[in-house]
């Protein structure tokens, strides 16, 4: 954290306290950490977020009363084009399907919940710095597992696509490989900065929030094909 900056206000949700207390006392080890409030269920998730003015949300996916994906989506609707509250899921190694639906909703990644301390803790910051996780090979292979199970490539997604120079669309279809931007600056030999303008195009242009819908539109539009079809 550097000086003087204010430290991630997190909210923790999950219909299990005992991994709700846990996250939270593990995050709140952290010095640019502070949980400010916890949910049982996705409802109570919106309002704490809301009332507390939570920087980012550690999601779960199966919760009573409203789940992870509804309340992602209402979170992420209420951001606007603002910075909002960022939402990071929770989910377990069984291939949620759904959890696609919440990336497609607009949270910034996902984790296991059987994650290390110092993976979370980087995750947390990642997400809440308007990044996607995407970058470890088990997220590369669950969502390429959530894209095959999806409809046929979407024409409208494509038509989009049709806006990109040919350097944007390489840039996008590396973004939806999963590789970070200095690992898109060595594989092209550009600047990192370069990287970061040909990104800020592609999400301008297509009118995405983050890496992370660039990554699912990359998969709609049948730009990149999973592994193993």
């Amino acid at each position: 954290m550097s000086a003087g900056s204010a430290p991630l206000r997190i909210v923790v949700a999950d219909d299990h306290q005992v991994v709700r207390v846990g996250f939270a006392e593990l995050l709140g080890t952290q010095p640019d950490f502070t949980v400010v409030g916890t949910a049982g269920n996705g409802a109570e998730a919106i309002d704490v977020c809301a009332e507390l003015r939570a920087d980012l949300v550690l999601m779960d996916v199966r919760m009573p009363v409203m789940d992870g994906i509804e309340a992602t989506e209402r979170i992420t609707a209420r951001a606007g084009t603002g910075p909002g509250t960022r939402v990071l899921i929770l989910t377990t190694f069984d291939l949620d399907e759904h959890v696609y639906d919440a990336l497609a909703a607009g949270a910034g990644g996902f984790l296991l919940k059987d994650v290390t301390a110092e993976r979370l803790f980087d995750a947390v910051r990642v997400v809440a710095a308007g990044e996607a996780l995407l970058a470890p090979t088990v997220t590369r292979r669950l969502i390429a597992e959530f894209a095959r199970q999806r409809p046929t490539p979407s024409a409208r997604p494509a038509a989009r696509l049709a806006a990109l120079t040919p350097r944007e669309t390489q840039v996008l279809r590396l973004v939806a490989d999963g590789l970070s931007n200095p690992e898109i600056a060595a594989r092209l030999y550009v600047g990192e900065e370069t990287v970061k303008t040909h990104v800020s195009r592609v999400l301008g242009k297509l009118g995405l929030r983050d890496r992370t819908q660039a990554v699912v539109a990359a998969y709609e539009s049948g730009l990149v094909v999973p592994r193993g079809t």
